[in-house]
């Protein structure tokens, strides 16, 4: 089953407090994952930002809904009850409350109109049951998935030598490589025994890093990686990044899981996304800061 909608969400929600008086979210939430048969792998399912689970962004967008049009009211922190005008709501026997019903209610039709600031709070419409949060994330992660393909192109179309100090560049931007100054000295600078460049782990040195590099239109496979774990025996060493433009097998990756080095694939994907992630060779267009309620402030 999938996970309900917050529409789906609002009718067995206000029933629950109906029946039972007083609830706090938290319970309210325990009693619609039981209703709809939820999953342990469903109620762990995360937003695209990871900042929470589909399952409670929806109920807390229910809620807010039902809130909005006067059908709930809060009697303590995080604890509601339902409204006389909610009970009469419930008296009608709907079959759904979704936004035809609460557009009804004149407290959410002002809630849902367009700011005189030429902002809008209005519903989404959205086809399955998107929350607001969703609908701008799942917007956000489109768009860096189209960034990701074009920044993958421009990294195949440029030279070795600017593939080369790309890596560089993402490296020292992740903390490794002590200074673009040492790394740039370092990487790409050995010819040694197939290693690209050794640089550091850290700005102090305490330990090192094997990179090999490749801007490579074919598939890496498992006898590439194996000669460079090979490489890394050869200088005693126990770390290393192998890094391409292209893909790696499956072969190849379930290698690196079986082997005593401790070896990172970064694939064509992985390193647009780092590169979007740490800033490097994109630039930022536009910022939307999405803030919530800080309960803590309005602590007694």
């Amino acid at each position: 089953m999938p996970i309900p909608s917050y529409e789906d969400l609002m009718l067995p929600f206000l029933r629950y407090l109906d029946q039972r008086g007083e609830l706090y979210i938290r319970e309210i939430s325990e009693e619609l994952a039981t209703e709809f048969k939820l999953t342990t792998e469903e109620l762990s399912t995360l937003i695209p930002s990871g900042q929470s689970t589909v399952f409670a962004n929806r109920v807390g967008w229910a809620r807010t809904y039902l809130k909005k049009a006067g059908l709930i009211e809060a009697v303590a922190r995080a604890r509601y009850k339902v409204t006389p005008r909610g009970k009469d709501l419930l008296g009608t026997n709907p079959s759904r409350i979704d936004g035809s019903i609460l557009k009804q209610y004149p407290e959410f039709l002002e809630f849902i109109k367009p700011r005189s600031d030429g902002g809008t709070t209005e519903e989404p419409a959205t086809s399955n049951g998107e929350t607001p949060l969703e609908v701008l994330e799942t917007a956000h992660e489109r768009l860096r998935g189209q960034l990701a393909d074009d920044v993958l192109q421009t990294i195949r179309a440029g030279s070795p030598t600017f593939f080369e100090r790309l890596v560089v560049d993402v490296l020292v931007k992740m903390g490794y490589g002590g200074s673009l100054k040492d790394a740039g000295q370092a990487v790409g600078k050995s010819g040694d025994g197939g290693i690209d460049g050794i640089i550091k782990e850290d700005r102090l040195g305490l330990d090192q890093i094997y990179v090999q590099a490749k801007r490579w239109a074919n598939v890496v496979g498992r006898p590439e990686i194996q000669t460079f774990a090979g490489s890394l025996e050869g200088h005693r060493a126990r770390k290393g990044v192998f890094i391409t433009t292209s893909q790696f097998t499956k072969e190849a990756r379930d290698y690196v899981t079986r082997i005593e080095k401790r070896i990172v694939l970064i694939d064509g994907s992985e390193l647009a996304r780092l590169m979007i992630d740490y800033g490097v060779g994109v630039t930022d267009v536009a910022t939307y800061h999405v803030k919530r309620l800080d309960p803590d402030y309005f602590e007694e």
